[in-house]
């Protein structure tokens, strides 16, 4: 990802004057005095309508953070906290404070650190479901990501969690070359079987397997589908991780979320933009600057009665001044849940 790609603000900037500029032009060719005639003297504007104000708790996942290489973990959920979150979301790899080499101890050590601290971890995440598909054709790979998703449901408990995100499978994944696509039903049993083999630890621990929809795995395309997988395993410890960003390629979060309803157990608040065709992680935007409908989204929400976490995911901590992204996303989450105009 060649940050030469991205867009220049100057760039935008004339381009939007250039598009308000023909706008005006365009009025004031068709002769409409209305449009370009100023508000009568003295005469204030309206004021705007109140913005509905939503119990939902503010969450951001560590890969906004430049962890580990410019900071700790322990400055991460300092700064979190700082920026007036809620809640974080901790992610599980290979190498770094939550990994198969951390034990449990390390892990409720994490947990104490967050309580002292006074932030929540909001669930745990991972990108191991991708080089280790549930449902790949792979034998050996199967084997490994059903061994580290138990060892995620562990490290959940552990640091005081009852979520953790779950990719169920993959019917095809575009950045692995190496990856044999699996036919759709193949895939759905496979997921089947995965699920209903992790769900006795889950219960047992008390921790949810929240199932993610993503628009580039080929797998649960549809709101419908979605439900009715998770109705499936007649557990309350099967629910869905939503994911608002994951779906915006060709469809429209604030149409799942009714349909999901009460299955939806935790979310991931992931901008995206229409306007990329790049097809990449590029086309995930800071928060507020993509082309969700965030009030109908919020609504929607509202709706199901759903008053959980909202986890912003990105995975581009700014380079200089890395803080800022912090405070920018925790101040639009206050503007979009009510707590600040």
């Amino acid at each position: 990802m060649n940050d030469s790609n991205k867009p220049n603000l100057g760039r935008r900037q004339l381009l939007s004057y250039a598009a308000f500029g023909g706008v005006v032009a365009a009025a004031g060719h068709r002769g409409d005095a209305t449009a370009a005639a100023p508000p009568p003297t003295g005469e204030a504007a309206p004021a705007p309508s109140p913005r509905p104000r939503y119990q939902m708790k503010k969450s951001i996942n560590l890969w906004a953070f430049p962890y580990p290489e410019k900071m700790t973990l322990v400055q991460c959920l300092q700064l979190a906290k700082d920026a007036g979150f809620d809640g974080i979301e901790l992610n599980y790899d290979l190498d770094s404070d939550l990994s198969p080499k951390a034990t449990s101890k390390d892990f409720q050590r994490i947990r104490r650190q967050a309580e002292e601290i006074g932030i929540a971890i909001s669930g745990v995440c991972s990108f191991l479901f991708w080089p280790y598909p549930l449902t790949s054709n792979d034998p050996a790979e199967r084997a490994r990501g059903m061994e580290l998703a138990g060892k995620m449901t562990q490290a959940a408990h552990d640091l005081g969690t009852d979520n953790l995100l779950v990719v169920p499978g993959a019917v095809h994944m575009p950045w692995r070359e190496d990856h044999d696509p699996t036919p759709n039903d193949v895939c759905h049993r496979r997921a089947e079987t995965a699920i209903t083999k992790l769900l006795p630890q889950a219960e047992k621990l008390g921790v949810h397997l929240n199932l993610e929809n993503i628009f580039f795995n080929g797998f649960l395309m549809s709101p419908m589908e979605m439900a009715d997988f998770v109705d499936s395993f007649s557990s309350p410890y099967v629910r869905v991780h939503f994911d608002t960003g994951n779906i915006m390629e060709y469809q429209f979060p604030e149409h799942w979320i009714p349909i999901l309803g009460k299955r939806i157990g935790n979310v991931h608040l992931k901008e995206y933009s229409k306007n990329s065709t790049d097809h990449s992680l590029e086309a995930f935007r800071p928060l507020l600057d993509g082309t969700t409908n965030w009030p109908a989204v919020l609504e929607a929400f509202d709706g199901i009665g759903y008053d959980g976490y909202l986890t912003f995911e990105y995975f581009h901590p700014y380079r200089h001044y890395p803080e800022a992204l912090i405070y920018q996303t925790s101040d639009s989450l206050d503007r979009m849940l009510g707590r600040k105009t």
